[in-house]
């Protein structure tokens, strides 16, 4: 196939770029443009980000957040409440939450939520994982923080019912600040932080 450009380090550029998510050829076209013009130094950072982000960043292994250790930072803190964990789909939901400054828990990043029109069971997110760390009785609540969604719904009931046997332990929803189909990361910081201090009881 002929090339479009005339360099192939240019085009090569361009079509890892318009691989990202979100980021069409027009987008990454000028991407590599501007990259052409910054200082190579500067590129040089940009590109040492980028290879360190992805070598030493890791998931913890205890709540599945992003953490450079083995254990997160939240994880090993003496000074949240290691009492209550905050389940939640994903990693941009634990940054939306910490954004409120309303929660001093833990989370329990699930990796998703369970979707059988996309292939996604319970075995394919970090369940399992959880009800191990609700045991010992050290853990008296979890926040189910899902999105309001049918997908979130089901999930929710799924976690509820693998830890219905877990005694003492309260189980809890988000206040419905929220409208319905609203995903967790994009709701404006007031109505999570409420929805975080309201929380009710699941039913």
């Amino acid at each position: 196939m002929d090339r479009q450009y005339s360099s192939d380090l240019f085009e090569r550029a361009v079509d890892e770029l318009a691989k990202l998510p979100g980021v069409g050829r027009k987008s990454a076209l000028r991407l590599v443009l501007h990259t052409l013009r910054m200082d190579v130094e500067a590129v040089d950072r940009l590109a040492g980000a980028i290879r360190s982000l992805r070598h030493d960043v890791r998931y913890c292994k205890v709540c599945h957040n992003i953490s450079e250790d083995e254990v997160c930072e939240i994880c090993r803190s003496n000074n949240r409440d290691h009492s209550t964990i905050c389940v939640v789909e994903n990693i941009q939901d634990v940054m939306a939450i910490e954004a409120t400054n309303q929660y001093n828990g833990l989370y329990h990043v699930l990796g998703g939520v369970i979707s059988p029109m996309d292939g996604v069971g319970p075995g394919d997110l970090n369940i399992n994982s959880l009800v191990e760390r609700t045991e010992g009785g050290r853990v008296s609540e979890v926040i189910l923080a899902l999105s309001s969604t049918m997908e979130g719904d089901t999930t929710n009931y799924f976690i509820s019912r693998k830890l219905a046997k877990t005694e003492g332990l309260r189980l809890t929803v988000l206040a419905r600040g929220m409208s319905v189909n609203d995903e967790l990361q994009y709701t404006d910081e007031m109505t999570l932080g409420r929805s975080i201090v309201n929380r009710v009881e699941y039913r």
